[in-house]
C-alpha cells in the first residue's frame, strides 16, 4: 500500500458517520497524514426550486443534520487540541461533485465513508449519490461498517 498523505472523511449527517471519522483520525495518526473532514449537506427536499410537500421528513432531516454537526465539531476540535492537522468543511451541494472537487484540489489519497444499512429516510436522502461517488472519484475508497458494542 502506498503511503497516505491526504485522507478525506465524508460525513453525511448521520450518527453512523462518526465511526468513519474515528477511522480517519486513526489512519491519519498512523500514517502522519493530513485529515480532511467534509460534512456534505444536500437538501433533497428542494429540487430545482420545487419544494416537495414533506414536512415530517424535512423536520427529521434538519434534526439529523444538527445533531451530527455538533458531534462532528466536537470530535474535530478534540483532535486539533491533540495536535492533529485537521481541515473541515461544511459543503452544501451535490455530494459527488463537492467530494470530487475536494479530492482534486487537496490531492486526496483515500476517501473514508460510512457503510451501513440505510433506513428509508437515509436511502431517500443518499442512496443514489453513493453509487455516483464510488464510481466517479479518482481515489481509493474505504467503507467503514457500523459495529455494535
Amino acid at each position: 500500500m502506498k503511503t497516505l498523505k491526504n485522507i478525506l472523511v465524508v460525513s453525511r449527517s448521520t450518527k453512523d458517520c462518526l465511526r468513519a471519522v474515528e477511522t480517519g483520525i486513526s489512519l491519519s495518526r498512523s500514517y502522519d497524514a493530513k485529515l480532511f473532514v467534509m460534512h456534505v449537506i444536500h437538501d433533497p427536499f428542494n429540487l430545482d426550486g420545487w419544494q416537495l410537500p414533506t414536512p415530517n421528513f424535512y423536520d427529521e432531516y434538519e434534526k439529523m443534520v444538527a445533531d451530527a454537526k455538533k458531534d462532528l465539531e466536537r470530535m474535530v476540535k478534540a483532535e486539533r487540541d491533540r495536535g492533529l492537522q485537521v481541515t473541515d468543511w461544511v459543503k452544501d451541494g451535490i455530494p459527488a461533485e463537492e467530494i470530487r472537487d475536494v479530492v482534486e484540489q487537496e490531492q486526496i489519497d483515500l476517501i473514508i465513508m460510512a457503510a451501513h444499512p440505510e433506513g428509508r429516510l437515509e436511502h431517500f436522502l443518499f442512496g443514489r449519490t453513493n453509487d455516483a461517488i464510488i464510481r466517479s472519484l479518482p481515489a481509493s475508497i474505504l467503507l467503514v461498517k457500523k459495529t455494535d458494542h
